[in-house]
């Protein structure tokens, strides 16, 4: 490796999300057993007030149901099968019963990579939320951003601003498909303390890494999954990559 002799961490996305079904426990089960140092989920709120963890606005592409999150309570979320046509059916994983899992991985520390979804009905009550239930854990306020077990990201910059504002000593990241706007401004504004890239932006502009490790900031990729990407990354030093093939991605990295 070139510019680093560590390389990168490996964050789950949606957990083990190529082999099991995304956002999944048994995705994220697989993900720790197959030695993620992280693992990347989304939230949403539900009508009443639960964090869950659902990509997309609606559950018409993950479930056997329709509709939007933000219009069902938990129970009724509960009650749709998110395990697909994988023949083990799932229920909705919650924000807390995904903290738990990681939290009692024993096996070794493992971050929780949080990206809350904007633009939503419900607005800054996701961040304040989240706050709440790292607080319930006991994960809110790290001793350093180094040895916190939860980093919160979004591609809306005010979400990031007011997690650094609440929280000022959990790491965040700024996410963007823009170049311009990562390298810019933005990321010092609001307090970020690394900006998340697409792998597409990094391939077009590796100058980022070194940009970003200039400021101080960190630099997570997603979504990376091609050997040559994967490669790539380990080459320009990028300090985390997210990918939907943990395994196969830490042995890549093992033999970079």
């Amino acid at each position: 490796m070139s510019r680093d002799s560590r390389a990168p961490f490996v964050v789950a996305h949606r957990g083990a999300s190529a082999a099991r079904p995304e956002h999944t426990l048994a995705a994220y089960d697989l993900a720790l057993q197959e030695g993620a140092d992280g693992v990347e989920c989304d939230i949403r709120l539900t009508k009443d007030g639960h964090l869950v963890c659902v990509h997309d606005r609606t559950v018409d592409r993950t479930s056997n149901g329709t509709g939007a999150v933000s219009e069902m309570t938990l129970d009724e979320l509960r009650d749709l099968d998110f395990g697909m046509d994988s023949g083990e059916p799932a229920t909705v994983l919650t924000l807390a019963e995904l903290i738990e899992l990681v939290l009692d991985w024993k096996s070794r520390p493992t971050k929780l990579f949080i990206e809350t979804k904007h633009p939503v009905r419900y607005g800054a009550m996701v961040e304040t939320s989240l706050l709440s239930e790292l607080q319930r854990y006991g994960i809110a306020a790290p001793a350093s951003a180094d040895h916190s077990r939860a980093v919160v990201m979004s591609f809306a910059a005010t979400a990031v601003w007011r997690i650094r504002r609440a929280a000022p000593l959990l790491p965040t990241v700024l996410l963007g498909e823009s170049s311009l706007y990562l390298s810019g401004g933005a990321a010092t504004t609001v307090g970020a303390t690394a900006i998340g890239p697409g792998v597409r932006t990094l391939r077009e502009h590796p100058d980022l890494v070194d940009k970003a490790a200039a400021a101080g900031r960190a630099t997570y990729v997603w979504t990376v999954d091609d050997p040559e990407d994967v490669r790539l990354c380990a080459d320009l030093g990028v300090s985390w990559v997210a990918t939907n093939l943990p395994g196969r991605t830490k042995t890549l990295l093992g033999e970079a």
